[in-house]
């Protein structure tokens, strides 16, 4: 099967969940993603849930993200590691990280250090507030949760009249990932064009930021500051989830015609032409009332006794699937987004799939997480042409490690 990123080499210092993330989408794509670990490895293999036993391959968490990587150790304090790392530097595409802006610089690796080694290097990074960010924001740690409260989004998210919550899913460092590989295929696209290496620099609280939207806008004209709605949209009605005899069910009716074939499968077709709730903006300028005739009334029937009626009226209601639903659901594995993949000394183990389906080089899980250092002696000798005298000389000074599984 063809890869859209075949040919492209990528070297990855990065850890846990943000860049990593970015990380799997360029593996999955095709990209030879070559994941450099200190000795006791990514902190996320520390993390679990675990799949049989502890262990620094055994974490369901670390083996997820990192499908379609090769993991080398290499002890970046010594100058040896470092001297790796620069002949890796140059015959490699891009280089990611996400530390705290200075660490780099600390390691001798700034961006000025690397495009000096491969000017026509992609460096992308991912932290909280940016690399270039005024000096209170620029060293602070920021971790999702920090993103999602300093973004505003998190004044958006719970329900109505309710205290802020987090996004049910580490979305600061997601979005970042997804943005990230984005960026470094933007970058990779220039270079083609002049030959010119550049500089990527995501922040979380920008990824998030972004997401604001209609949010946004209603502050910059109106000055107004938007508030968390619930499942409600603020600006379209109704359309939010109501509570059912048995459970909850979404409602779309997202423009007036919507809006009449509901009223038809409810049996209020009365409503359609009531002059409180003709059009769009009636609906929403009285919502009180329109909700008080509707909540008793879908309260009444059960979820799928609601979706196989509206089925028959061609109108669409959802139910609110758990994360169990959305695993086992038809429509999810025809998608191909639940693989099963072998995972080296572990039973096959089922993992979310690629949502990059592409008619000609489609994403795809190539290969399944690393072991702890599993192609350090590997790359050495097929990249940088290594001796193995050499590569156990680097064993033995502790540079880089072989396998460190146990």
């Amino acid at each position: 099967m063809s890869r859209s990123l075949n040919g492209i080499r990528v070297i990855d210092l990065s850890h846990v969940l943000a860049m990593p993330t970015c990380m799997m989408i360029l593996g999955d794509l095709g990209a030879e993603v070559i994941k450099i670990e200190p000795h006791w490895g990514d902190d996320s293999r520390d993390f679990g849930p675990w799949i049989d036993k502890h262990g620094k391959n055994r974490s369901g968490y670390f083996i997820s993200l990192n499908r379609n990587k090769k993991s080398i150790v290499l002890d970046l304090k010594t100058s040896k590691g470092k001297e790796i790392l620069r002949d890796l530097i140059k015959v490699s595409d891009v280089i990611t990280e996400n530390f705290r802006p200075t660490t780099m610089k600390k390691l001798g690796f700034g961006w000025e250090q690397i495009h000096d080694i491969n000017p026509k290097i992609i460096y992308a990074s991912i932290c909280g507030f940016g690399h270039d960010s005024i000096e209170d924001y620029a060293a602070r740690p920021a971790y999702d949760m920090v993103a999602q409260a300093f973004s505003g989004i998190m004044s958006l998210t719970g329900p109505l009249g309710g205290p802020p919550c987090r996004i049910g899913t580490s979305s600061g460092d997601i979005t970042a990932g997804h943005l990230c590989a984005m960026a470094i295929l933007a970058a990779l696209y220039y270079r083609k064009k002049t030959g010119k290496g550049q500089y990527v620099d995501i922040a979380m609280v920008d990824g998030l930021f972004s997401m604001l939207l209609d949010a946004f806008n209603y502050y910059i004209v109106e000055g107004t500051i938007a508030e968390a709605q619930g499942t409600m949209d603020p600006h379209i009605t109704p359309s939010q989830a109501f509570q059912t005899k048995d459970d909850w069910l979404i409602i779309a009716a997202q423009n007036d015609r919507l809006w009449s074939q509901y009223c038809r499968a409810i049996q209020r077709e009365d409503l359609v032409d009531n002059p409180q709730f003709k059009t769009n903006e009636l609906r929403t300028k009285n919502r009180k009332e329109l909700l008080a005739i509707l909540e008793p009334l879908m309260a009444k029937k059960t979820t799928e006794e609601w979706i196989d009626l509206f089925k028959k009226s061609d109108f669409q209601a959802f139910p609110i699937n758990n994360v169990g639903d959305m695993v086992e659901s038809p429509e999810t594995k025809y998608r191909g987004m639940i693989r099963e993949v072998n995972q080296p000394g572990l039973k096959k183990i089922r993992m979310a799939g690629t949502p990059f389906n592409l008619s000609e080089t489609p994403g795809d899980i190539y290969a399944p997480a690393p072991q702890l250092g599993e192609h350090s002696e590997n790359l050495l000798k097929t990249i940088l042409g290594y001796s193995k005298k050499e590569i156990d000389e680097l064993k033995k000074e502790k540079v880089i490690a072989p396998n460190l599984e146990v």
